[in-house]
């Protein structure tokens, strides 16, 4: 794509598009109590509202990318943003449970088109060095606020209109940046392909079997029938992903991306980090309403602390990772975040908010702060343009099956905490207990990938562009590697 001088306009159009999609991810949790309560869903079932969305859209992610690079990628942008506002219509309006979750499958297909082909124009509409380096900043940012944002906003919109407003706020945002982006983005260089529709199938449904075994097991049982089948079916499609990448000619998920230890390291971080946060947003919402007798409202302002102190570090790690080096401000988020996370699973019935919630919340708004540009530019680190949009749909990709999976994990060990016969806020304690150690798990494990794959290779100290010694006049440059 030639430099275009609206620059700042693309910027501002890929952002805010990139926020309506995971503002929408989050959004509902603070919902959740009353959707749980008026459709009449089971505390293990109602992580279908969330898996049925993310689960689709991370599965298709890696197909919405190939997508952009054969079609056009302001193309699927704009197809993406139709499909998105056209679904977020279906949630708001939804009378049933199976029409609300077939709604937010749909919705992940707007999104597994959206999400990739934003970031592709990003790379594509600036060059590498400062003025993407500052781009991968905002849009990592709007990827920590948005989280964040949602839950408040959600809260607000539940408390004094209903939760489905804030999925009708999406149709109007969504016309007017089909608009937008008409008028100010150009059209990316197409390229000759095919579409890997094998791979994609068996990506989404061997997440979609192993996700519904996982849950299943929370009610079921780990050796009944149907939870074996589903796991064991789960693995089976993933497996045949894999040989199929190897030997198809145009994959949309080149192994090759898999050769440098440290976009490995990025992606598998990725998925555990963004496991643990789904766990903390999920548990966390209902531990408010349910256990401390916050309204949805409340609840929503409840994560404020997390909210301003996320928007705060974003705004400023581009600054202190260029002061201090990219994988030290990866390591510092990761250990703040799981500091926080640990912290908050030891509240209870009788906590008082400020010091057992609100406190580690900034914690873990300021480790979210600082890890998401590095961790995202590390995804990207080296790729080659004719791998931009796969390399930026595996980041995705990664990041939406990394919540399902993580939602589906944690709520089987929330389940399997709660004594039988247990019930009302008791068991929501014992349940959100289990469910937020088990995030602090995954972020141990994360810290623990940061450490040996991302910052550390036989001879040197860290990973090439992520210098150890602190770097005081040069800022950072993202993308770069060398």
């Amino acid at each position: 794509m030639p430099a275009s001088r609206h620059t700042r306009m693309i910027l501002a159009i890929i952002c805010l598009s990139y926020f309506m999609v995971i503002l929408d991810n989050s959004i509902i949790f603070t919902g959740l109590p009353r959707i749980e309560a008026a459709m009449h869903f089971t505390p293990t079932g109602l992580t279908w509202v969330q898996d049925a969305y993310t689960l689709v859209f991370g599965g298709l992610l890696l197909l919405g990318a190939r997508s952009g690079d054969i079609v056009g990628r302001r193309r699927m942008f704009i197809i993406g943003l139709v499909l998105f506002a056209l679904a977020s219509l279906l949630v708001g309006l939804a009378p049933y449970t199976w029409w609300l979750i077939a709604a937010r499958a749909f919705q992940g297909i707007g999104a597994a088109i959206l999400a990739p082909s934003s970031l592709s124009l990003l790379t594509a509409s600036f060059a590498e060095g400062r003025e993407r380096a500052k781009a991968v900043a905002a849009y990592s940012a709007v990827a920590g606020i948005g989280a964040s944002a949602g839950l408040v906003v959600g809260g607000v919109l539940a408390d004094l209109i209903s939760w489905r407003a804030g999925f009708f706020l999406n149709v109007p945002i969504g016309v007017t940046m089909v608009f937008a982006a008409r008028r100010f983005i150009g059209e990316t260089e197409r390229r000759q392909g095919r579409f890997d529709l094998v791979g994609a199938l068996c990506a989404t449904l061997g997440m979609t079997a192993l996700v519904f075994g996982i849950v299943d097991a929370a009610e079921a049982g780990w050796t009944a029938p149907s939870t074996v089948i589903a796991i064991s079916l789960g693995v089976v499609l993933l497996a045949a992903l894999v040989i199929n990448e190897a030997r198809v000619e145009q994959p949309i998920m080149p192994l090759r991306l898999f050769a440098d230890r440290r976009r490995t390291g990025a992606y598998l971080v990725r998925m555990l980090y963004l496991g643990a946060m789904i766990g903390f947003f999920f548990f966390t919402s209902q531990y408010l309403q349910g256990v401390l007798g916050f309204s949805p409202l409340a609840a929503g302002i409840a994560f404020l602390p997390m909210s301003a102190v996320n928007f705060a570090v974003a705004v400023l790690v581009n600054r202190v990772i260029g002061r201090f080096g990219a994988v030290p401000v990866l390591i510092a988020g990761v250990a703040a975040t799981l500091a926080g996370m640990a912290w908050l699973s030891r509240a209870g019935a009788g906590s008082d908010y400020l010091l057992e919630v609100a406190l580690p919340m900034v914690l873990i708004g300021a480790g979210q702060g600082l890890a998401f540009a590095p961790m995202t530019s590390a995804g990207l680190a080296g790729v080659s343009p004719a791998d931009a949009g796969a390399a930026s749909g595996l980041i995705n990709t990664f990041h939406q099956l990394g919540s399902a999976l993580g939602l589906a994990v944690l709520a089987a060990i929330g389940s399997a905490a709660v004594p039988a016969g247990t019930g009302g806020s008791a068991a929501l304690v014992n349940r959100v207990h289990a469910a937020l150690t088990g995030s602090s798990v995954l972020l141990v494990i994360a810290l623990a990938l940061v450490i040996g794959l991302i910052a550390t290779r036989p001879g040197r100290p860290y990973a090439a562009g992520m210098h150890s010694e602190p770097r005081p006049r040069r800022e950072y440059t993202g993308v770069s590697v060398e």
